[in-house]
């Protein structure tokens, strides 16, 4: 199958002021779109996995012809990523808060929400240079894990629930280097409705 760039349920003003619309742009339309492209040339004239989705791909990353593999894991994975990021955000004025039952599971998980998120904000500032934070499901247990440059758990076996990337790409026009700060206004465009719908 030929993969394609997934359209945003918002507009790319709409995580204004905590996402800026010109990094949205670009992020979406340049470095998606580049994932993508680059995704279906690596898998061209392989018609093994033509009918694979994206989840099929990034699972079983050992059947994929070595010579391929690399180009599969970072543009199949930055496809995956990017794809479900943009799921997770919506526009602040439209953002609901967490249900009382998934607010449980990560008290029970990590001892409150406030605790969670100051995990979750330690695994993203300590992933050194490009990659992500993730809250994830592993079996049932709820862990936060960090990967490199665009490897997705999913092909660790995990699920994943909440990601945040922390590429320079994803903040650096409105935050610089302050990493941290995009990370706290990350919090304000997060859909909790699709989050706990993965569970």
């Amino acid at each position: 199958m030929k993969f394609t760039l997934p359209e945003l349920k918002f507009d790319t003003g709409a995580l204004e002021p905590y996402i800026d619309k010109v990094t949205m742009e670009i992020h979406h339309q340049k470095h998606h779109g580049t994932y993508i492209s680059n995704l279906n040339a690596a898998l061209e004239g392989e018609e093994t996995f033509s009918d694979w989705s994206i989840e099929k791909l990034l699972s079983h990353l050992d059947q994929i012809p070595e010579a391929k593999r690399a180009a599969v894991r970072n543009n199949g994975g930055g496809h995956y990523n990017h794809t479900l990021f943009w799921e997770s955000l919506v526009p602040a004025d439209r953002s609901k808060e967490m249900s009382e039952g998934f607010k449980a599971k990560l008290e029970s998980a990590f001892g409150s929400v406030e605790a969670f998120k100051s995990a979750f904000k330690d695994a993203a500032l300590k992933r050194f240079g490009s990659g992500w934070a993730w809250l994830v499901l592993d079996h049932e247990t709820l862990k936060i894990v960090s990967t490199p440059n665009q490897d997705a758990p999913i092909s660790d076996g995990l699920k994943e629930l909440l990601g945040i990337d922390v590429w320079e790409h994803a903040y650096y026009l409105n935050y610089q280097n302050k990493r941290a700060d995009y990370i706290d206004a990350f919090w304000h465009v997060v859909n909790w409705e699709v989050v706990e719908s993965r569970l």
